[in-house]
């Protein structure tokens, strides 16, 4: 449960909010001009004023430009639904590339978008097509999967290879990312971003395909990367991102999410707005405590931001070998996957100077809802939410009614984003408009209370989180069943200590056929990412399924949860 600021519904019924006229590539510049020789980002042996990395950023719009990017359809032209721009896609593991590849694109007024180097190629394919992809920027490493999969994309303008130790050569045709940028010129690109370019950011939906969350920059800029005062007022000048970026003492962030996640780019991008700098861990491969605590220590890490219990709990049992090496930090920021209160209380008593900010958001709203905790303080006090929530009915028709029977859906208006990538009816359903009020409801089921408050029950889609990632249950039913013995499967997941939440599959097979866990997770490995396999999979002789033959996830969650079928 948690409370609204107010004891109203919503902060914004009837009250329209004013656009906000920047783009990211002119928040860039401006902090760069204001604070040029201070560092921005650092990773590994490289390290980046803000005018250096202003300047790389140039590089590479220059770069796309004389690539041929176009010029963008006008927004004005356009269905919420649409995009004018070309598609760059982020095949990329963190590092200084993703940042600048991104910011570039944006100067050149393409759009960038997030892909998940973890997929396979089946998930890797559709996505690059849904996207209607045009270059593709990548690790080496992924070399060997992308040259698989071209003869099935849009034809590409430019595939652009970042080096890494993998020692792949480039792709026949492909440009090298460090050759390409010292050859372009790093003066202010001839293109003129505007507030309304878009911002996409994908994410998994409903039915376990990915889409393309579409923003304008200038609301997500208003939502969630740092767009506002301390008193939540969003910025009118240019000259207010300036003076804070001047009068913030500087401090140092560290984002130990993907960048492909949109936590890890809000985080980083809303540091730089404010003026501090971005650190990355040495490590981007894989989750490691040891040498996350080592940057910590060696770059004097302030903020730092974790993923749930799958984060925290590693996090802690390497603290405790060398507590003095967290010494530095003062908050740390947890999204994308809940935080035990137990684990909170454990981070506060081993760092009782840093105060945790817990935050519930989701791509298609921003943030919605925040929690704080402190050393001396209940680590499970209830999160309040932030401006523009509301409660709608469950019809979405209406804003609910405090007391209302039944579950209403949480939802986010303001600023919010225009709709899904050419995808009319998802875009409709998602963000419908309520009495001339454009509404975002990602899907959260909240019960709205006498008061004010909120008793939340959770999303109502398949989605499971495990560890920080969504896996959707139907996705990997579909990837089960192309094993020849299974008769019938039902995905569902269970609570799991470390990961928040673990996918469990409930399989039927054919008769005289027992083939092991391992048998059908190396089948269903070739068309999803490993970390969507079932941690556990249950025998049950049949699947449970209502009359109009949709499942039973109430009963396979129950299964799910006991471990065994108890008929």
């Amino acid at each position: 449960m948690f409370f609204f600021d107010k004891e109203s519904n919503t902060a914004f019924v009837g009250q329209q909010v004013p656009f906000m006229p920047f783009s990211l590539p002119q928040i860039q510049e401006t902090i760069a001009a204001a604070i040029p020789d201070r560092l921005a980002l650092s990773f590994r042996d490289r390290r980046f004023s803000f005018a250096e990395l202003n300047a790389r950023t140039r590089r590479f719009a220059n770069l796309l430009i004389a690539l041929g990017i176009r010029t963008p359809t006008p927004r004005s032209e356009l269905e919420n639904w649409q995009s004018g721009q070309d598609h760059v896609a982020l095949y990329l593991q963190n590092g200084n590339e993703y940042l600048e590849a991104m910011l570039g694109a944006m100067k050149a007024r393409a759009a960038p978008f997030n892909v998940n180097y973890r997929y396979v190629a089946d998930e890797l394919r559709y996505l690059l097509n849904n996207a209607d992809t045009r270059i593709i920027v990548y690790h080496g490493r992924y070399a060997p999967m992308l040259a698989g999969l071209l003869d099935q994309l849009p034809p590409q303008k430019a595939l652009i290879q970042v080096a890494d130790d993998s020692g792949e050569p480039l792709l026949p045709g492909a440009l090298d990312y460090e050759t390409s940028l010292a050859a372009a010129g790093d003066h202010l690109p001839d293109t003129v971003p505007r507030a309304d370019d878009l911002y996409i950011l994908y994410t998994g939906g409903t039915t376990g395909m990915p889409k393309g969350v579409l923003w304008r920059q200038g609301d997500i800029l208003a939502s969630a990367l740092g767009g506002r005062d301390r008193q939540g007022q969003v910025f009118t000048s240019l000259s207010e991102f300036a003076d804070r970026a001047r009068r913030l003492p500087p401090r140092r962030y560290l984002p130990t999410p993907p960048f492909m996640h949109g936590t890890a780019q809000w985080i980083g991008l809303s540091a730089w707005h404010s003026g501090h700098s971005v650190i990355i861990q040495d490590e981007v491969d894989r989750f490691n405590p040891d040498n996350l605590l080592d940057v910590i220590a060696r770059e004097q890490v302030n903020v730092l931001s974790l993923v749930g219990n799958a984060f925290a709990k590693p996090f802690l049992t390497a603290l405790d070998s060398d507590p003095d090496r967290g010494a530095s930090l003062t908050h740390i920021l947890n999204g994308g996957a809940g935080m035990s209160p137990a684990t909170k209380a454990d981070l506060l008593t081993r760092l009782p100077q840093v105060e945790i900010i817990d935050t519930i958001g989701s791509s298609e709203a921003g943030p919605l809802a925040r929690q704080t905790a402190r050393s001396g303080q209940d680590a499970s006090q209830p999160p309040r939410s932030l401006g523009g929530s509301a409660v709608l009915s469950a019809d979405r028709r209406r804003l609910a009614a405090p007391g209302e029977p039944g579950l209403g859906w949480l939802a986010k208006q303001g600023y919010v984003p225009l709709g899904y990538l050419n995808d009319a009816a998802k875009t409709a359903e998602t963000f419908p408009t309520i009495d001339g009020t454009r509404y975002a409801v990602p899907g959260d089921r909240v019960r709205l209370l006498e008061k004010g408050g909120l008793d939340f029950q959770g999303r109502d889609s398949s989605a499971i989180n495990t560890g920080g990632e969504k896996v959707f249950a139907e996705e990997v039913e579909h990837a089960l069943a192309r094993h020849p013995d299974i008769a019938d499967v039902l995905v569902s997941a269970r609570p799991s200590d470390r990961w928040g939440q673990e996918v469990v599959a409930l399989v039927a097979f054919r008769p005289g056929r027992t083939p092991s866990p391992e048998q059908l997770n190396t089948v269903a490995a070739e068309q999803i990412a490993r970390y969507k396999l079932p941690k556990a999979i249950i025998v049950v002789d049949t699947i449970r399924r209502h009359d109009n033959g949709k499942p039973d996830y109430l009963w396979a969650r129950r299964i799910a949860e006991a471990g065994a079928d108890p008929a």
